[in-house]
């Protein structure tokens, strides 16, 4: 009978310390993935640029960011549970930032490419995008085509790093090509006649139409490019990537998307297009 009840106790005890020994491996295995370390520690790194109007943008009177991608981020780290931080990046050095992890994700207007894709992880797409044109209001119906612009005589300003100067060099040559720093200056620097074009994403150029009676976007509605913004993440973040993507899902299927395009890019776009009505 002793010898029963011994039995009985190191079967109790051996089960209990496998049982325990799986939770410890359940814990082990859940942080060391990105998820589960983001869950644990209670914070989503975001990186973004700040510069782009209306997604992601450092409003500098209020120190916070503001746009469509900002409040996405938003409305992504609730769904896990967790704080947001944001992580100042740039556009040059967002692929490199990305890849040394000096985030967890990059959400700020972010057009999905192949280029990209080899190099990091990147979500399904959420908005459509493409490159089109901003330009003073006076001269809507002179560059309404990548001919009329491509001349030695037409200044295009950009900021550096992007695909917006990608795209600049490589289909304007023979323009003037000025890079300047700050890309929410170049709206205003082209209204007050430092530059004649921004190649720019149809949001943007939406958006700066609807802030600046000077400015239009005569292709807005046949940009030059068609494309989608995704969610950039470094590579070893799958479990992330798939929770990202069903997110963005739900987000679309419950409306978010749109309310946020509505707030923050159509009724400028549509302002513009009220106007050439």
């Amino acid at each position: 009978m002793k010898k029963n009840v011994q039995s009985v106790i190191i079967m109790v005890v051996l089960s209990l310390g496998i049982i325990a020994g799986c939770g410890r491996s359940s814990d082990i295995t859940d942080s060391a993935s990105v998820l589960g370390g983001i869950k644990n520690s209670g914070v989503l790194k975001v990186g973004t640029a700040g510069d782009y109007q209306p997604m992601s943008y450092l409003d500098p009177e209020t120190d916070t960011y503001v746009g469509f991608d900002a409040e996405l981020a938003e409305d992504l780290a609730d769904a896990l549970g967790v704080e947001i931080e944001y992580v100042e990046t740039s556009w040059p050095t967002l692929m490199e930032d990305t890849q040394a992890g000096k985030f967890d994700l990059a959400i700020c207007g972010i057009t999905i490419t192949d280029a990209r894709k080899e190099q990091a992880l990147m979500s399904e797409g959420y908005l459509e995008n493409g490159k089109t044109v901003l330009c003073r209001a006076e001269d809507a119906d002179k560059y309404i085509s990548i001919e009329a612009i491509n001349h030695p005589e037409v200044r295009v300003m950009e900021n550096p790093g992007g695909l917006n100067e990608k795209f600049a060099r490589e289909n304007l040559p023979d323009a003037t090509l000025i890079i300047h720093d700050v890309n929410q200056e170049i709206p205003g620097l082209v209204a007050s006649g430092e530059a004649d074009v921004m190649i720019t994403e149809i949001m943007e150029a939406g958006y700066y139409v609807g802030q600046d009676s000077r400015l239009a976007a005569p292709l807005i509605y046949e940009p030059f490019t068609n494309g989608q913004l995704g969610v950039l993440m470094p590579k070893g973040s799958e479990d992330l990537l798939e929770y990202v993507n069903k997110f963005l899902e739900k987000e679309k299927a419950e409306g978010r998307i749109n309310e946020l395009s509505d707030k923050y890019i159509y009724r400028f776009i549509e302002k513009e297009m009220d106007d050439a009505a």
